[in-house]
């Protein structure tokens, strides 16, 4: 699946994944290839990207996300890359 971390001020990831983990509001949750679609809010703590073996971390403060017709696309307020 394609993979975009967005902020205010620039675009911090663009590439395929094959997994997101995400701080959900309710809760973590990850989203795999071919999610059904989904819309939702994002709280302040850890994102992890999984793809071509290996492994990205970032810490996002807040934010929502988006999955439909295998694109990810994630809004966040403001992020550090680990």
């Amino acid at each position: 699946m394609t993979l975009e971390i967005l902020t205010p001020d620039k675009k911090v990831f663009e590439g395929e994944a094959t997994s997101v983990t995400l701080p959900g509001t309710l809760g973590s949750f990850e989203i795999l290839n071919h999610h059904a679609p989904i819309i939702s809010t994002l709280q302040d703590g850890k994102l992890v990207v999984r793809g071509s073996g290996k492994e990205e971390i970032f810490f996002i403060q807040g934010g929502v996300v988006e999955a439909l017709n295998n694109v990810v696309t994630v809004l966040a307020e403001g992020i550090t890359h680990k």
